[in-house]
Formats: C-alpha cells, structure tokens, sequence
C-alpha cells in the first residue's frame, strides 16, 4: 500500500498551523472543485486528494495518529530494511475506533477516500488488522436500513427533525446543525427487523437543497456581492446576507473586482461541533456603468488623461 503525503498534497510543512492548514485547503478546493471544472477527471482526483489530506490535518487526533505513522515510515525508509512496511501495526481493526467521514464518499460514488485512508482510518488492508486471513472468521457487520431525506439550506444550518414511518411506526429524528449532502444521522436499533430476528439500525441519508444565496465549501460559504464603480473606488458600504440575515460591510477605497471579504464565525456550524462556525466570505463583483450620461464622460475621461 503507497504511503500518502498529506502535507505534500495540501503544499504546507509538516509543523503547520491550523489556519496555515485551512487557508492551504482553501486555495486549493477552489482552484480543483468539480463545479469549477466540469468533465476534469484530472481535477476531480486532485480534489479527492486535498479533501481527504484536509480530512485528517484538520483533525487533531487523526494528524496526530497520521504523524506518528509518517515518523515510523521515515524512520523505515531511512533504515532501508528489507521486505515492505508493517502497514499491520497502523491499520484499523474491527470494532476499533473510526471515523463517519460519509460525505465525500457519497459525493463521489463511493469513491471518495484512498484504500491507505480507509486502512488507517476505519477499514483494512489485505493481511493486516481489520481483514480476514485462513483460520480467521469476519465478523458479521449489523443489519442496516436507509431511508433519504431532504432538507433546506435553513434546516441544515438550524437543525431539524424527521418523521419517518418504520413497521408501521412513526419515529421522530433529529438532524444536527451543519448537516451536509452525504450525512449519516443513525438511531440505533429502530430499523426493521433482520432476517436473525434482531432490530436494525436506521440511517437517514441528507441531502441539503442548495440555496442560490451561497456555494459552500466544507464549514465555509461563499456569496457575490455587487458594487457599483463609485463605491469601488471611494469606499462605502454594502449589505452581505448571512444565514442570520444581512449585514453591513465596509467596503475600502480601491477594492477590485474579485477581491474577496472574511466574515469570521459566519458560516455553517461544525458537524460535530455546532458552537464553532466555518468562514463566510464575500466575492465582490463590480457593476461597470453602461450609459454614461455626458458629465460623466468627461469626468472619466480626464482621469484617463491623468493617468
């Protein structure tokens, strides 16, 4: 099994912070996301890749279990031992701890994360922890039923609940705030039950409408913003929306077209932690003046001849 370089894969050194990490992450999503580049295989596998390094350097238990294995295989490679790394001590075995990292499996096919991911992270490799070798017998994985669900943009962002009906049984479930496309919400023993007899877990499958307001990106939003030349120029004041409702945002002197305005702790609450929230940013987008009246020709001519 490759050995995956996250660090070289987001483009920052091994002791990056946190905001060095995310601000690395950012870039990047948006120069590879698949809305951007339509049709690009190349793009959409690069994606798969800073998705899943972002997947475990934003984790602070997941880099420091990634780290410990980095050290373990430098330290192989520079001893230059014979016969092929001991993925065995790394991988993860059943009934160990994992990680419901869905969404990005979800998003594409099921294809989201790496083999070396899935190993370390919640799965297997053949031979090691967490697979069935000769003499071994798999444990028999739990019955499971799904069911999909919509919700709005607002209930992703709020939270919400569901009524689902089961064997004739109607069971309310909550979805937590910052639920996205691809999230897993579990409620144990309430699905039907098995061919052993035993009740199976139901998992309510979202899907989050998108909201012609924002594009979001992880925790992140992302909304344009309109502002004419003047304000552009001179400075001013513009209404952002939020998911709160609008807020007013200074615009400086000289701002250009494309620039971009960090509305912290704007965004969507954290999945598993609905305290914290994701970025918002504003995208300006400059309104150029079609008609001019004559005055303003000249006065824009004059700036021309100042130039």
């Amino acid at each position: 099994m490759e050995y995956k370089d996250y660090y070289k894969i987001l483009g920052v050194e091994r002791n990056a912070t946190e905001s060095e990490i995310k601000s690395a992450f950012r870039k990047l999503a948006l120069q590879y996301h698949p809305d951007r580049n339509p049709g690009n295989k190349t793009a959409e596998e690069k994606f798969k890749e800073i998705n899943e390094a972002y997947e475990v350097l934003s984790d602070k238990e997941k880099r420091a279990r990634y780290d410990q294995l980095g050290d373990s295989y430098a330290s192989w490679q520079q001893r230059g031992a014979p016969g092929s790394f001991n993925w065995g001590d790394w991988t993860t075995a059943p009934g160990g701890v994992t990680f419901e990292v869905g969404d990005l499996n979800d998003l594409f096919g099921g294809g989201g994360f790496s083999d070396f991911f899935q190993a370390i992270f919640g799965g297997g490799v053949p031979g090691g922890a967490g697979t069935r070798t000769r003499g071994q017998t798999r444990r028999a994985q739990p019955v499971t039923y799904q069911q999909n669900v919509q919700i709005t943009f607002d209930e992703a962002y709020r939270g919400a609940e569901r009524t689902v009906s089961v064997d004739g049984r109607r069971l309310q479930m909550k979805i937590p705030a910052g639920a996205r496309t691809g999230t897993k919400v579990r409620m144990s023993g309430a699905g039907p039950t098995g061919p052993d007899g035993q009740p199976s877990d139901l998992y309510l499958v979202i899907e989050v409408i998108p909201d012609p307001r924002f594009e979001r990106q992880g925790d992140d939003l992302y909304t344009d913003i309109s502002i004419d030349l003047y304000t552009a120029v001179l400075g001013g004041e513009v209404r952002v929306p939020t998911p709160d409702g609008a807020v007013m945002l200074t615009i400086p002197p000289g701002t250009q077209p494309g620039q971009s305005f960090r509305l912290s702790g704007r965004g969507m609450p954290r999945l598993r932690t609905p305290n914290q929230r994701g970025d918002l940013f504003a995208r300006v987008k400059v309104q150029i003046p079609r008609n001019l009246t004559p005055e303003q020709r000249k006065h824009f001519e004059e700036l021309a001849k100042s130039r």
